[in-house]
């Protein structure tokens, strides 16, 4: 049986990853990135689900499930990271630890992505170091959640 359980979520339009704009985020698709993930989570015995959605409630209604089975979130909401307070106050209401994470640095592109209504109800953020910032996020997430046992 796996230590913990890890929930990866992806927001909108992470589905044509590989399509979508490859400058800014790769030539990954979404199932590689996945994949990626997995292989991580098999090497830590980590049990890891990761759920897709374009859709805002689809998001938060996954969240309000994770809670009581997850032990932490990795999210990249995608658009929503910059517009959801339901997602927001999603992952505040069910008190999961959470990292967010992005595929370009949401610093560096236009200035209405600045801002991350996630950011403040999160444990941390890593942007702009495209499927390796998804690595990362649940790299610190199960060491956060391994040190914060208790």
């Amino acid at each position: 049986m796996s230590e913990l359980s890890i929930l990866v979520l992806h927001g909108p339009n992470l589905n044509l990853l590989g399509k979508r704009e490859p400058n800014l985020y790769g030539n990954l698709t979404l199932e590689e990135i996945n994949a990626s993930l997995q292989e991580e989570a098999d090497r830590q015995s980590i049990e890891l689900n990761a759920y897709q959605s374009n859709h805002e409630g689809a998001l938060v209604d996954a969240i309000h499930a994770a809670m009581g089975i997850r032990d932490g979130i990795v999210i990249n909401a995608g658009a929503y990271t910059h517009t959801s307070i339901a997602i927001r106050d999603a992952l505040l209401g069910t008190k999961i630890p959470t990292v967010e994470v992005h595929l370009s640095n949401i610093y560096r592109r236009e200035p209405f992505r600045h801002h991350s209504y996630i950011a403040d109800v999160a444990i941390g953020q890593i942007s702009g170091f495209g499927a390796a910032s998804y690595r990362w996020g649940l790299q610190a997430l199960v060491e956060y959640l391994r040190a914060n046992r208790e």
